[in-house]
C-alpha cells in the first residue's frame, strides 16, 4: 500500500501543498485561478502546514490502523476500504456532528468549505496525490510502505 510521507527538513512552509490540495478538490478540478477566483465555496484543504519557529511539515490523515475517527463516527460515514486500507468519508452519510474531528489527534480532519456540515479529509486525490506532485522541494512522497511501516495512533508509532 502507498502512503504520503513528509520530510520535514525539506519543507519551507510555501503551502503549495494547501493550495493544490484545494484546487484538486474544487468545482473547477485543478484550475488555481478559477477556483481562487470563481469558487465562491471552495473546499478547505486537507492537507495543512503546521510551523513553529524554524520547523515547518505538512499534516495529511495518516489513515491511522486504529482509526478514531472511525470509533467515534455516529453515522459510520467514516469508514476504511479494506482494499487500500484508506479511511474515508462517505460524504452523504455525514451529519456533520465533528466527533471525527475531535477524534483525531492529528487535526488531519477538517469542515469542508465555508459552507457545508461535511467533514473534509486527505483522500490522496485517487492515488495520485496533488501535493506530491506540485511539493517544489520533494517535502511530500508518496511511496510503498509495508503493513508494519502503517502509522498507528494509538500507540503513536
Amino acid at each position: 500500500m502507498k502512503r504520503i510521507r513528509i520530510k520535514e527538513e525539506y519543507c519551507i512552509g510555501c503551502r503549495l501543498c494547501e493550495v493544490h490540495c484545494i484546487a484538486a478538490h474544487g468545482k473547477y478540478k485543478n484550475d488555481l485561478i478559477k477556483t481562487f477566483k470563481r469558487d465562491c465555496n471552495r473546499p478547505s484543504p486537507r492537507i495543512v502546514i503546521e510551523e513553529k519557529e524554524d520547523t515547518c511539515f505538512a499534516l495529511p490523515c495518516r489513515h491511522c490502523r486504529e482509526a478514531f475517527c472511525i470509533r467515534s463516527c455516529l453515522t459510520g460515514s467514516m469508514t476504511r476500504d479494506p482494499e487500500t486500507r484508506l479511511v474515508h468519508n462517505e460524504v452523504e452519510r455525514c451529519v456533520g456532528c465533528w466527533t471525527c474531528i475531535a477524534a483525531c489527534p492529528y487535526g488531519a480532519i477538517v469542515r469542508e468549505g465555508r459552507h457545508t456540515k461535511i467533514a473534509a479529509k486527505c483522500d490522496l486525490c485517487g492515488q495520485d496525490p496533488a501535493c506530491v506532485k506540485h511539493c517544489p522541494n520533494d517535502a511530500i512522497v508518496y511511496e510503498e510502505v509495508g503493513e508494519d511501516d502503517h502509522y498507528d495512533a494509538c500507540n503513536h508509532r
